[in-house]
């Protein structure tokens, strides 16, 4: 059985506020604890209506605060928004408050669209210093160097563990390269998903942290006590998708019972093709469609998401979700 754990972005509901939804992050994060789940990570993005964790590591310190056991980190910091100087000092500071207990994803995307890219002063070529930026980032973290000129305080020593995220076979091909582990975005990009676990693993390189692949892929998960209730519950997930992809983002909308009737039938077409790393009705419809998943791509670990509106369904899904993954045996699979 591979590990489980919880990627959230702190979704902001149509008629809910931010603090409403940072105070929502951390009741799931509670909860994902008790449930056991793995880790508990959050998303950069800026300037979307429906997210609220675009000061990532601030809300990371916090989801440590109120937590004890569960590993809780991005999945990810955008790199090429900022220095890998002040991300190893913003993360060693968080492990230094919690130690053995911080994660650090990296994704080379800018997180939002250019004009926000501008007012962040990144610059337009900046992605392509990705692994230059990483391997940068990895000597702030790593062991302190006599003589170094410029270190991370807090920062060196911490070796906070990294990963490469993606949705392309360029991520896959620096994991391998860097002999770091991988998290590929199944749950939004699927087009590239065997190919880059392809990738990763047939050109991984040993490094000292890591001796083989080890692969993370994300997946939604939108869980009821019945099938109907489910397809209800990722109505919101499909809307917010077609919002995003016709230049319309906003808050995370209620849930419509007769989404055909509403989207444009190409559009919903390609929010499907989008969210078909999916498990969407009842426990045992759930149940089954992890174990598929997992049976056919073999992950080390799944990381679940899943946009839903009403708080309280939301956690009765990654719940449901939790024992479902508990349930399953090598039988099973």
């Amino acid at each position: 059985m591979p590990a489980f754990s919880v990627l959230d972005l702190a979704p902001i509901p149509e008629g809910g506020t931010a603090a409403e939804a940072l105070a929502n992050t951390l009741d799931l994060a509670r909860h994902a604890e008790a449930w056991g789940y793995k880790r508990f990570w959050l998303a950069e993005h800026h300037n979307m209506p429906g997210i609220a964790s675009a000061a990532t590591a601030v809300v990371i310190g916090r989801v440590a605060a109120a937590t004890s056991t569960i590993r809780v980190g991005a999945g990810g910091i955008m790199l090429p928004n900022h220095s890998p100087l002040m991300v190893a000092e913003a993360f060693g500071t968080l492990a230094t408050l919690f130690p053995g207990r911080i994660d650090l994803g990296l994704g080379r995307a800018p997180g939002t669209d250019m004009a926000t890219a501008r007012a962040l002063r990144r610059y337009l070529d900046a992605a392509d210093s990705f692994p230059r930026d990483v391997v940068e980032l990895m000597g702030y973290l790593g062991d302190p160097v006599p003589g170094r000129p410029v270190n991370a305080v807090p920062g060196t020593g911490t070796h906070v563990p990294l990963f490469i995220l993606g949705s392309s076979l360029f991520g896959a091909q620096l994991a391998a390269q860097l002999g770091l582990p991988y998290a590929f975005a199944s749950h939004f990009a699927p087009g590239d998903l065997e190919p880059a676990i392809e990738t990763y693993r047939e050109t991984f390189r040993p490094s000292p942290d890591l001796a083989a692949p080890y692969l993370i892929l994300a997946f939604n998960v939108f869980a009821a006590d019945t099938d109907a209730e489910g397809r209800l519950l990722r109505s919101s997930m499909q809307q917010a998708f077609a919002n995003l992809r016709t230049g319309r983002p906003g808050p995370l909308p209620r849930p419509l019972a007769d989404i055909e009737r509403h989207l444009d039938p190409m559009l919903l077409a390609q929010v499907e093709r989008a969210l078909a790393c999916s498990a969407t009705g009842s426990p045992a419809t759930v149940r089954d469609a992890l174990a598929a998943f997992i049976a056919r791509h073999a992950p080390d670990e799944l990381i679940l998401t899943g946009q839903i509106h009403d708080h309280a369904a939301r956690l009765r899904s990654f719940e449901i979700a939790a024992d479902s993954l508990r349930a399953l045996t090598p039988a099973t699979l």
